[in-house]
This record gives structure tokens, C-alpha cells and sequence, in this order.
């Protein structure tokens, strides 16, 4: 007989396959593909795990991989909100609050609350964990722009500022990674993939 509780596992495990539909704006490396909220999600845990060893400060590997796996599934009913947009602000947590607490919630009381927790932790990126898988999320987009000529930077005319201003959250959670990825930026700059400015 199955319990409640896996039930309700169950039934959360197939809500969450609708993140695999959530188109981003970033593609795929060296591809005309856009990347969809999943596999964003299992790459980011995938560099957490094999560069680990850069986060500023010693983490929980562990909490960090569920930050990231869990980071976007919100976007299942709040949608993806491109980073560099100029109407909606990234930051629409209310929206994405609500949404956490539906999709989470059809989870067992007690695991509901944990990722809901975790989840807040990574959008708060006040600990070390959260900084670092914060990490993660800015630089795996980065290296699909470099890869794919410019990619989003070029097709919405992002400027170099605003790209530097938002990516510069890497460094609070990998200050090495973060210096390799100054690095990668300027070089778009000099490739001409990255405009320093839009006059």
C-alpha cells in the first residue's frame, strides 16, 4: 500500500519534469539550441561538484548541489526572466515566492519546508554555500556566450558594463573563477563579441 507521503513525492517528481520545457534565452555551447531550465540546472551541479575546490570559503557540497537543482523549478509558474531584461526586473522573488510555495508545498510537510529554506538561502546568497552556487549560475551563461560568438550579449545588445556588473557576483563565491572570467570578458571585448559601449 503506498503511503501519503510518496504520493505526494510522486506527484511533485512529475510537476517538476515541466522545468524541462522552460525555454532560456542562452543556447547550447557552440549550438543554435536554447538551453531549457533542466538541463541549466543539472550542469550547474555538475561544475558545483568538479569545481569545488575554487569556492572562496570551505561548503557544503551537499546543500549546494540542491541550490542549484532546485534554483529555477519556480520558474515553472513564474517563467524564466532573462537576466539582462529592461522590463522585468530579475529580481521578481514575490512571484517566484508564491510559486515556491505551491510546487514545493505538494512535497511532504517536512521536505517542503527544507527546500523551500534552501531555496530562499540561494536567493538571499548570503552564505557560503549560496554565494558559491550563485557562482555557478552566472558562469555557466558566460562561457555559452563565449562559446556561441556573443550569443545573448549580441542578439539584445547587452553592453560590456552591464554584463561585468552582473557577473561580478562570481567572484563573492570563487574569487579565482571569477578572475578567469574577467579575463573571458575582456577578451570579448577585444574579439568583438562584447561592445564596451552602446554609443
Amino acid at each position: 500500500m503506498q503511503t501519503d507521503n510518496l504520493l505526494k513525492q510522486v506527484n511533485f517528481i512529475k510537476e517538476i519534469d515541466k522545468l524541462k520545457y522552460i525555454q532560456r534565452k542562452t543556447k547550447l555551447f557552440n549550438s543554435d539550441r536554447n538551453e531549457n531550465d533542466a538541463e541549466h540546472s543539472w550542469h550547474l551541479a555538475m561544475m558545483a561538484i568538479v569545481l569545488a575546490e575554487h569556492s572562496n570559503r570551505s561548503i557544503d557540497l551537499l546543500k549546494v548541489l540542491k541550490m542549484v537543482l532546485i534554483h529555477d523549478i519556480v520558474e515553472i509558474d513564474a517563467g524564466d526572466t532573462f537576466i539582462y531584461d529592461t522590463v522585468k526586473n530579475h529580481k521578481n522573488t514575490d512571484e517566484e515566492l508564491v510559486a515556491a510555495r505551491r510546487i514545493f508545498g505538494m512535497l511532504p510537510k517536512e521536505q517542503a519546508e527544507d527546500l523551500i529554506a534552501i531555496w530562499q538561502e540561494f536567493e538571499e546568497g548570503v552564505t557560503d554555500e549560496a554565494k558559491f552556487a550563485r557562482s555557478m549560475d552566472r558562469f555557466e551563461p558566460l562561457l555559452q556566450n563565449v562559446s556561441n560568438n556573443g550569443g545573448t550579449w549580441k542578439e539584445f545588445n547587452v553592453p560590456y558594463q552591464k554584463v561585468y556588473e552582473k557577473k561580478q557576483v562570481i567572484e563573492k563565491g570563487a574569487a579565482s573563477i571569477w578572475e578567469y572570467a574577467e579575463q573571458l570578458l575582456n577578451e570579448s571585448v577585444n574579439n568583438g563579441i562584447l561592445l564596451k559601449n552602446t554609443d
